[in-house]
């Protein structure tokens, strides 16, 4: 786990001492955040109109949460609905534009840091409505929804804003929400409700959804090969790759499938070596599966050699616990492209 990581998330005296070094630095940040946001709330900064509706999947913390599966799911319902959606998304790497590539095969993926110009781009690829990737903090760009996650994996009753813990808003933010939705990989239902009740008693209004990703296969990584259960690896050793924002949460999903997994953790959108895949592959003769994420395998894909075991990726489903008519209520009710 990298240093940063540990300062946020660990309670030893050594990661509290930290912390409070960081405070200054901290309490700089929020009035930042705040004198920003005060400013987008009283116009005094542009925020730029599109011709189409748009809908944005942020959160409140650096990764973890889930919006790239989130917002391709998003994405496929308003296909579904009869519209043309592309996806804008700001460029941390080759990662994230490939995995929505994958996961929404024919729907475009615009990369730029400028969004509003990115929508624009948007349209001239045939789009009538976006879905914008990480974006509840650029204001600049207009949206006519937000749609903020919050990781119940990742909660913590003491949020901690940068560089002191990593939330880049405070709670109170998401009265700006459109609606919030409480993902989950391995958290309980206690820690669940936990983090609604937080939500409610913050922002009352609010609608709230409860969204689980579960893993619902097992996927040949880069050469054809058919799927199978993710059951699979009950009982078989797995040596798992994670360099996402919460790889502790993919790697407790693994062994609750009942496997024995050996934890191989790297910084998020880290741009994998030669010498990261020969220290993986160190494991080769005693592992039964090597096991990574989609956003890790799209990056592993050049690397992997053509002799190594087999490469797998463990595909997610989106699974709506709570809150599916308010997901509906928000989609349906975007603007049609004319009435823009």
């Amino acid at each position: 786990m990298q240093l940063v990581e540990s300062i946020w998330e660990h309670d030893g005296a050594a990661a509290r001492v930290a912390r409070a070094a960081l405070a200054p630095f901290e309490g700089v940040y929020k009035g930042i955040v705040a004198l920003r946001g005060a400013m987008y709330d009283r116009g005094l900064l542009p925020v730029e109109k599109s011709a189409i509706p748009s809908v944005s999947v942020g959160n409140l913390t650096v990764g973890g949460t889930g919006k790239t599966p989130v917002s391709a799911w998003m994405a496929a319902r308003l296909a579904a609905m009869g519209l043309t959606p592309a996806i804008v998304l700001r460029r941390y790497g080759d990662d994230e534009p490939r995995v929505h590539e994958i996961l929404n095969p024919g729907v475009p993926v615009v990369v730029g840091t400028d969004r509003a110009g990115a929508v624009r781009d948007a349209i001239l690829r045939g789009a009538d409505v976006v879905v914008f990737d990480d974006a509840f903090q650029h204001r600049r760009a207009f949206r006519n929804a937000d749609v903020v996650l919050i990781s119940a994996d990742r909660w913590t009753r003491s949020p901690r804003m940068l560089p002191a813990g990593p939330w880049r808003e405070p709670l109170s933010a998401i009265r700006r929400a459109s609606i919030v939705v409480v993902t989950r990989k391995v958290a309980g239902t206690a820690l669940v409700d936990e983090v609604a009740a937080a939500v409610r008693e913050v922002s009352p209004d609010t609608p709230l959804a409860v969204v689980r990703l579960s893993p619902s296969l097992l996927v040949p990584a880069f050469v054809p090969g058919s799927a199978v259960q993710p059951t699979t690896l009950q009982g078989r050793k797995v040596v798992a790759i994670a360099a996402i924002g919460d790889p502790a949460s993919f790697f407790r999903q693994i062994e609750e499938l009942g496997a024995v997994v050996e934890r191989h953790a790297f910084p998020d959108h880290h741009a994998f070596s030669p010498h990261d895949v020969a220290r993986i592959l160190a494991f080769r003769h005693s592992a039964d599966f090597f096991v990574c994420t989609l956003k890790d395998a799209v990056k592993l894909a050049v690397l992997w050699p053509d002799d190594a075991p087999l490469l797998w990726y463990v595909s997610l489903s989106v699974e709506v616990e709570s809150g599916q008519a308010a997901i509906d209520e928000l989609l349906s009710g975007l603007p049609r492209p004319c009435q823009s």
